[in-house]
């Protein structure tokens, strides 16, 4: 199924329901910076749970990770970030702007025409200085990748743990890439949240396994938490497309309004990493397998994926408008562990033991998740307002609930109501809140 929302839609919804913001707007905005709402918090967190939950909390074989954002700049000699971490860049000798050398067709340029520099490289890391002295021997940068904490922090791992190989060390953390072309909302910013996994296996044929599962298991991930299986797509790399320290690389791709572009990518590292820093620092890494009296330099399975570009995805593939008996109604359809309400308490009008036994109702539910109490207008306006926002229930306080002690609820996506008693609303939300 094509996607049949526009860019321009998504960007409307998610201002004018509180999930994204342009960052700066007061001052005219910051390129490509961009705030998340109260709303799009409560998402992008919910992203970010289900993740660890699954990837972490669900599973014995992976331990968790924040390691620092400002790292010594020997780690990024040694990943190869300051030789390799380069794109092609060009100049309009006219307009003055920078493109993608690979992005531009011929020697004009694409805004005014005149004529392109030679290409040369731009390393996309942000440099910065630690300390008072702005000189070259205080140069610190802002990390690409929350790969590398992990690699450096591998043997603290192993000798402060009990871990056994295979094993993963799971981490969820801010990166910055000083992209020359960002674009296209929240798929490609400077500043972006990363979830990634370093995932630890004896040798090559067993990364060969773990690669295949790991594909598997994060294409399915997207398609449980309700991506559309058709707007997913598997896309494995060629072999000339691969990262100097790749040895197969598989991207798991979405159908955005702009086309399939990439989600996340689950790449085989073999023992590059851990090779490098060994080289570079003189500390050994290898891990002492007790089955084989042996030292083994561990290969790594990597799934690495965008929080900002899931956040995206989801967004996109709930928003849908449909046709109602009252009308054409926005709703956007999140799976419930994703939904950043789950649940709005109503009283069906503004008289006091309605009120009353309806925040009474909030007040309990309030303790488990995130639940609005509204009792601004029509039932049918407030209706619209949580579908717009992706609450899965809205629970209505009637003039028969003082009297059968029970409310309605409505389902989101249904649109079907149902009577329920008040004592058995939480455990009906919890039973579909999972």
């Amino acid at each position: 199924m094509d996607n049949k929302v526009s860019m321009e839609e998504v960007v409307n919804v998610a201002k004018r329901r509180a999930f994204i913001y342009a960052g700066s707007e007061i001052y005219g905005g910051l390129a490509n910076a961009w705030d998340y709402g109260p709303y799009g918090v409560l998402l992008k967190n919910n992203v970010k749970q289900a993740w660890w939950q699954d990837m972490v909390m669900k599973r014995g074989d992976i331990v968790g990770l924040d390691s620092a954002i400002l790292m010594n700049p020997k780690v990024w000699e040694a990943s190869g970030h300051i030789a390799e971490f380069t794109d092609p860049l060009v100049d309009c000798k006219g307009c003055k702007q920078r493109f993608r050398a690979d992005h531009v067709e011929g020697n004009d340029c694409p805004n005014c025409g005149g004529e392109l520099t030679e290409a040369r490289s731009f390393n996309l890391m942000f440099k910065t200085h630690a300390g008072p002295v702005d000189d070259e021997s205080n140069v610190v940068y802002l990390r690409p990748e929350t790969a590398q904490g992990i690699f450096v922090d591998f043997k603290n791992i192993l000798d402060t743990t009990r871990n056994k190989l295979p094993f993963g060390v799971a981490q969820i953390g801010k990166s910055f890439r000083n992209e020359i072309t960002p674009g296209n909302f929240t798929f490609r910013t400077r500043e972006f949240e990363q979830f990634e996994i370093e995932y630890f296996v004896k040798d090559a044929l067993s990364a060969k396994k773990a690669f295949d599962e790991w594909v598997k298991a994060r294409f399915d991930w997207y398609k449980d938490l309700g991506i559309y299986p058709d707007n997913l797509r598997l896309r494995e790399h060629e072999k000339t497309e691969l990262a100097h320290y790749a040895v197969a690389a598989t991207d798991v791709e979405y159908n955005f309004p702009f086309g399939f572009s990439e989600l996340e990518g689950i790449a085989n590292r073999g023992n590059y990493d851990l090779q490098q820093h060994w080289d570079h620092s003189g500390v050994d890494p290898r891990y002492f397998d007790e089955e084989t009296k042996t030292k083994i330099l561990p290969h790594v399975i990597e799934p690495s994926g965008g929080v900002d570009r899931a956040v995206l995805a989801f967004l996109v593939d709930a928003y849908k408008i449909e046709k109602t008996e009252e009308g054409e109604r926005t709703v956007l359809k999140f799976h419930p562990r994703l939904a950043p309400i789950k649940a709005a308490i109503f009283p069906l009008v503004k008289k006091d033991q309605l009120v009353m036994e309806a925040k009474k109702l909030f007040s309990q539910l309030k303790e488990r998740w995130f639940v609005e109490y509204d009792e601004s207008g029509t039932v049918g306006r407030r209706y619209r307002r949580q579908d717009e926002i992706g609450t899965p229930y809205c629970i209505t306080v009637d003039f028969g609930s003082l009297e059968d002690k029970m409310v309605t609820i409505r389902d989101r996506d249904t649109m079907q109501q149902e009577r329920v008693l008040m004592n058995d609303v939480i455990n009906f939300l919890e039973e579909r809140i999972k």
